[in-house]
């Protein structure tokens, strides 16, 4: 990290709050039954983004102490959602810092009397970094945008003269740093011939839009005081079959990455969808310090599930990743004819055949693709395909497709497009309203190359499943898309 950024980040550290509160015990997903109910709390919250110059202004005066809306004006914020996305204030945006969200609820009166009873107040997301109040008392803290995390709140609600009423405040911090996942730098712009005084913006080393907010459901549940804390399923397999860049690898962000990894597989691990385990996207495996760093989250998170193999995603060469000997499974992103040699698609199949038989050779392990793809913009067509017509991405993936069905049946076990769907990223000159990889628009709307997958796809799990027949596919024949 440059000195600038070292000292930017030094200066904005205080901004954050110490370390964050370990979940203990499982994260079951709240199901009511005959012993538990669920109360949700998704709908307009009172919001606030503390704008202040030191983004201080709602610890120094307590905001938390009383109805938000008595500190000042409040908006209404939708809960779930991501903040940037809601206002037309610009400011809000990009804005970088602590927001405010709170919510008044109306307890059931046996929630409240019942000793028998536990109250759990369960946040799906809250991007970045949350601290929780409950009527004014600190409740919760938790470091992470992306998992759920929740307290046993029956000792706020169940003494003194009984409360029927609930009031929750959540302050959030967006702040990306060297030792948050995904990481991130503040750097501050000092020439006041082109900036003012104090201008900071975030820096960001991945390819999506730092969306940031309550971003899944916020509930409340009851469970009795003897209840069923976790559950682990545990299956096998009866046949054959098939995140951001980093450089900022030591001991802090090491820790982090652990805590993260195990309230992945808490959340996650009776999934049967989940067939493997990634801790990494695209990290600076080239890097020395790489080597130890991905050995201990690979081994850490083998320790935590047994039963599945464990992966990273490399972008890095074969003969310098230092994780690669650590992994089950060789996992490579990768766009040839698109970030290099702009548009001559007749040179994928040579490219991608030498980057499979590197990898295997080397390192004698099964691979899967986990990126190829092209961006696209929706109605742009041109005869021979030009980059970024549609023409273009469904060319490049044929090509992607002869290359990967010559090694589908040694020891190239898996292919994933990049991406679905097109979504929002930082702007930039090299991004038109985001990411256009997608297949389908932001709203869902199928480009040609939807239509390509959909038959590739029938067609390998018709082979998977009958090996011995290439009928077609009936749910194929009354496919929406037909």
């Amino acid at each position: 990290m440059a000195r600038g950024s070292a000292v930017a980040w030094a200066a904005l550290g205080p901004l954050l709050w110490g370390c964050a509160l370990g979940l203990q015990g499982g994260m079951l997903y709240p199901q009511e039954s005959p012993s538990r109910e669920c109360k949700e709390l998704d709908g307009l919250w009172s919001f606030r983004a503390d704008f202040s110059d030191n983004r201080r202004r709602g610890f120094e005066e307590q905001w938390y102490r009383r109805p938000l809306w008595e500190s000042g004006p409040t908006v209404d914020m939708p809960v779930p959602s991501s903040f940037n996305d809601i206002s037309q204030d610009w400011r809000l945006r990009h804005f970088v810092g602590w927001v405010w969200y709170e919510r008044e609820v109306i307890l059931p009166e046996r929630w409240t009397q019942d000793l028998r009873t536990r109250v759990v107040l369960r946040i799906g997301s809250a991007h970045s970094y949350a601290i929780v109040w409950v009527n004014g008392v600190d409740t919760l803290e938790h470091e992470g945008g992306y998992l759920p995390f929740e307290a046993d709140i029956s000792n706020l609600v169940q003494v003194g003269p009984l409360p029927s009423r609930l009031r929750i405040t959540i302050a959030i911090n967006n702040t990306l740093t060297p030792t948050t996942l995904p990481p991130g730098t503040i750097q501050y712009l000092t020439d006041t011939s082109k900036y003012p005084k104090g201008y900071f913006v975030q820096n960001t080393y991945f390819d999506f839009f730092n969306y940031a907010g309550l971003q899944r459901s916020v509930l409340l549940y009851t469970t009795p005081t003897t209840y069923i804390d976790d559950i682990t399923v545990t299956t096998s397999v009866e046949q054959d079959s098939g995140e951001g860049f980093w450089q900022f690898f030591n001991n802090v962000s090491l820790h982090h990455h652990m805590q993260v990894m195990e309230e992945v597989v808490r959340r996650d691990k009776n999934h049967p969808a989940v067939v493997m385990w990634s801790v990494a996207n695209e990290p600076a495996s080239h890097l020395e310090s790489a080597g130890y760093y991905l050995k201990m989250v690979i081994a850490h998170t083998k320790s935590l599930d047994p039963s599945r193999p464990v992966t990273f995603v490399s972008n890095s060469n074969y003969a310098a990743d230092k994780g690669a000997p650590y992994v089950d499974v060789i996992c490579l992103n990768s766009y040839y004819s698109w970030y290099h040699d702009y548009g001559h698609l007749e040179l994928i199949q040579l490219q991608l055949a030498t980057q499979f038989e590197n990898w295997y050779k080397k390192y004698q392990k099964p691979i899967i693709q986990s990126e190829y793809g092209a961006e696209t913009i929706a109605g742009f067509h041109q005869d021979p395909p030009l980059m970024f017509t549609e023409e273009y991405q469904k060319s490049l993936l044929e090509q992607y497709h002869l290359g990967l069905d010559q090694k589908r049946r040694k020891y190239v076990v898996g292919e994933l497009i990049w991406n679905f769907a097109d979504f929002m990223t930082e702007q930039s000159p090299t991004r038109v309203l985001g990411n256009k990889k997608g297949i389908f628009t932001r709203q869902r709307q199928p480009k040609s190359a939807a239509f390509l997958l959909r038959e590739r796809y029938w067609k390998i799990a018709n082979e998977t499943r009958y090996p011995h027949s290439v009928a077609k596919s009936q749910c194929l024949e009354n496919s929406l898309f037909t």
